[in-house]
């Protein structure tokens, strides 16, 4: 089973569910891992409205309406730590994964590294666009994105309205997830991809046009903007580059592709990120999506597997499970597969939109024994 087609909730992807306490404890609350570079973090929040389109899933609600995080390097830590989700988006998403052994709004009390509103920092910033997995909303990226904002990048998370099962407005609507409610044919995900392809164009047409929405927008770098995503939104990155000049780079992490890159390929940097139990060249199931794929990209490519990763590991349910008492299913440790993602992730980013040497996409690492570089054509994973 192709594993961007399940439609559990923030922590469906789990294999088994043992709580380390009794479900009538409290636990602490959980906390992202801290980021990594040199520059304190702000966020905010944009409500951008697409009145070009009408919402895919639900026509009758009108024009597409998106929410939008940023994140960005800050002028110095100050004001109040950003809020990771409301009461009601981590009731319904722990509902959704059958969650009963938490406190329904446990989430909402998840400790973040980032501040918000505050200053921004910085001129001529990198832009890059996450995507997140079916049914999660962009909170499940946050350690990514604070991770890319502590080095220098602006970072946007797309929640993709009624593909996940909850995203709050600020007028205080709850959109559920009516795309949960369709039938999971191939023309379903290749209408969702291609969907979430014209979402990221009109986030980047708010963030970089003649009137963008972000006070923060001039300090953006326009020529050099790429895209990552989780699951389906890593499979998603594919035709945004395709539909969009101005994604210079993607990467894909751990999602499923739909057959999408012409015979005329796709010539721009791509980066595949996996697990090892899946992603292994060679081997049966979706891993022959990416095989199909590669084979169409004429440009830089890599292909990296991780041993003992499952599906959760490369977003923060991985590291904030193993908090809550819940097990992911990985071998893997949460933090270290957060690690590799960020180390993987930005080391892509520097050397695509920076122009920085990056060693650790050569070849196999002694930091990361872990992580295998593989070579479709032989069918091999060097460590």
């Amino acid at each position: 089973m192709r594993q961007r087609r399940t439609t559990g909730g923030l922590l469906a992807c789990l294999l088994a569910l043992t709580a380390t306490a009794p479900a009538t404890a409290a636990p602490d609350a959980p906390r992202l891992l801290p980021p990594t570079g040199p520059h304190p973090v702000g966020t905010t929040s944009l409500h951008l409205v697409d009145t070009s389109r009408a919402d895919p899933w639900v026509p009758e609600a009108g024009a597409r309406e998106l929410m939008v995080s940023l994140w960005y390097p800050a002028k110095s830590p100050s004001g109040k730590r950003a809020r990771y989700m409301t009461p009601t988006e981590s009731r319904l998403l722990l509902e959704d994964g059958g969650i009963t052994t938490v406190p329904p709004e446990v989430l909402s009390g998840t400790r973040t590294n980032a501040f918000r509103d505050a200053e921004p920092a910085g001129r001529g910033l990198p832009l890059v666009v996450l995507s997140p997995g079916f049914t999660k909303p962009r909170a499940t990226l946050s350690g990514l994105a604070e991770d890319l904002a502590s080095d220098g990048y602006v970072v946007a998370a797309i929640d993709h309205t009624y593909e996940n099962v909850a995203t709050t407005f600020p007028d205080g609507r709850v959109t559920t997830c009516a795309a949960c409610e369709r039938d999971r044919s191939p023309e379903f995900w290749r209408g969702l991809v291609q969907g979430r392809a014209a979402d990221v164009s009109f986030v980047l047409d708010e963030l970089t046009g003649a009137h963008p929405k972000w006070r923060g927008a001039g300090r953006i770098d326009p020529s050099r903007i790429a895209m990552a995503g989780h699951s389906i939104g890593g499979a998603s990155a594919i035709p945004a580059m395709l539909a969009d000049a101005r994604v210079r780079a993607g990467i894909d992490i751990d999602g499923t592709t739909e057959d999408l890159i012409p015979d005329s390929g796709l010539s721009r940097p791509f980066l595949f990120l996996g697990r090892q139990s899946t992603y292994t060249p060679g081997t049966p199931g979706p891993v022959a999506d990416w095989e199909r794929d590669w084979a169409r990209m004429t440009g830089w490519k890599r292909w990296f597997v991780v041993e003992g990763a499952a599906h959760a590991s490369f977003t923060d349910v991985g590291p904030l499970a193993e908090q809550l008492g819940v097990a992911s299913g990985a071998d893997l440790a949460g933090p270290r597969g957060t690690e590799i993602t960020r180390r993987y992730v930005r080391a892509f980013f520097d050397l695509h939109l920076r122009g920085r040497a990056q060693p650790l996409l050569d070849g196999p690492s002694a930091h990361y024994p872990e992580v295998g570089f593989c070579v479709p054509e032989t069918g091999t994973c060097a460590r």
